[in-house]
């Protein structure tokens, strides 16, 4: 149980009227995501409130009215459900660090350097993002900002988001166990299996991914996968 001086407060708005509750950051945001926490870990007192700050318990009568129940820890669960939960500035660096290896992720596989059509390294990325001072919103998800993100990157580095065309031709012994990973890293545009089993197939995928493509092709199949480049587009 988190002690109430590191506490912070989880408000729900119902019916015009304010519950609160106080609880440990982390741990409620946890729960709110949907993993099992027990609400003893959660709370800091098993109490809520009207008003937290000032002491003001809220009324059995009106919890009872407004969510069928004064079980303060099932008001609780409620209250951080649906409610809203005050931040620390140290989670909220958490998420942004979450989300800005989101963002370098969606560059690294979808973008290519113009120049070789090869992705740009992860650390390249990040390197870029510190220089052009990208300001990442912890509150939004990384794909709203990637768009935003290529803009002030690309004064600074090459960049473009590239689909790639590949044909593959592989074996019958190891067609049926690659099949799904082909189906779950792009979009299959052509595919012929053969009499033998053998599976000929055009695949698009994100641009930079196209050697961790071959890699775990090339493992699946203990490396007698045939493939050919056909295009690179937008």
């Amino acid at each position: 149980m988190v002690s109430v001086e590191k506490a912070v407060i989880a408000k729900l708005k119902q019916n015009g009227e304010t519950f609160e509750v106080l609880v440990d950051c982390e741990k409620a945001m946890a729960f709110k995501e949907g993993k099992s926490i027990s609400m003893d870990d959660v709370l800091a007192v098993s109490e809520v409130f009207s008003d937290a700050k000032k002491g003001l318990a809220a009324s059995e009568k009106r919890m009872e009215a407004v969510f069928g129940t004064a079980d303060p820890y099932e008001v609780a669960k409620i209250i951080i459900k649906e409610g809203e939960v005050q931040l620390t500035a140290a989670y909220r660096e958490k998420l942004r660090e979450r989300v800005k290896k989101q963002i370098i992720d969606i560059l690294h596989r979808n973008g290519i350097d113009p120049r070789t059509n090869a992705p740009h390294p992860p650390a390249r990325l990040e390197a870029a993002l510190e220089e052009a001072k990208v300001k990442i919103d912890e509150t939004k998800p990384a794909s709203e900002q990637v768009e935003r993100i290529l803009k002030q990157i690309r004064p600074i580095l090459p960049i473009r988001f590239a689909k790639k065309e590949i044909a593959i031709k592989i074996k019958s012994d190891y067609a049926g166990k690659a099949y799904p990973f082909v189906q779950k890293s792009g979009k299959i545009l052509k595919q012929e299996w053969q009499n033998d089993g053998s599976l000929i197939a055009v695949v698009e995928i994100p641009g930079g991914i196209e050697e961790e493509f071959y890699d775990q092709l090339n493992k699946i199949t203990h490396g007698t996968v045939e493939t050919k480049l056909l295009k690179v587009h937008e």
